[in-house]
């Protein structure tokens, strides 16, 4: 079953195209790893896809509704983990967590000690955020990934600042979503760190 579809879909800047028109129909269980060079605009297709840069598109549609006018039903069923990890210095890990998920309108439905464990947070609950490693803080950003009960994860660069642990945990993540039902658009530079995608798209100058 078709969970995500975008057709004809570009971004502009300066009013001149940063990339191609493009089409992605993404089913349940699948996930699609956007590439392209850099600054060809991957990390901006996903903030449009989310409302936050401006879309040209023909059609998008999530579950079979139309939310090219109206990203709510999209919003509702999607986390977006991008560049800033959004996430505050002087917070404990799990007040960050509470606070992301609050921001939805979401309460924290798992024991938060269990979350922090799948993210190798162990210890570090109560930790302000600012004391953290850069890839602790990465951790701590993928935590209401898995709190939450999204269906369409928009990830870009979730590699970055992470170890061979902290990249594994990553897919160990992602596989468990997408056997739940769920779907994911990657942005990456490269693919050496990722198995092999449901689909692949790459993002060429107009």
């Amino acid at each position: 079953m078709s969970l995500f579809q975008l057709e004809h879909a570009s971004c502009e800047r300066d009013a001149e195209l940063l990339f191609r028109a493009v089409d992605i129909d993404l089913g349940e269980g699948e996930w699609l790893l956007l590439e392209g060079a850099n600054g060809i605009g991957k990390s901006t297709l996903l903030r449009a896809l989310v409302g936050l840069y401006p879309l040209n598109a023909r059609s998008m549609n999530f579950a079979g509704v139309d939310v090219l006018g109206d990203r709510g039903p999209l919003l509702a069923h999607t986390r977006w983990l991008g560049h800033a990890l959004a996430i505050k210095r002087e917070l404990s890990v799990i007040e960050n967590l509470r606070y992301a998920l609050g921001i939805a309108g979401r309460v924290i439905e798992s024991d938060p000690h269990a979350l922090c464990a799948l993210v190798g947070l162990t210890g570090y609950e109560d930790s302000p955020v600012r004391t953290l490693s850069a890839g602790q803080k990465k951790r701590v950003a993928l935590l209401p990934l898995i709190a939450s009960s999204a269906k369409l994860w928009l990830l870009d660069e979730p590699f970055a600042n992470l170890d061979t642990r902290g990249i594994t945990l990553v897919h160990r993540l992602l596989q468990t979503h997408l056997t739940r039902g769920g779907s994911a658009v990657i942005a990456s530079h490269g693919d050496a760190q990722l198995a092999a995608p449901s689909h692949r798209l790459t993002l060429v100058s107009p």
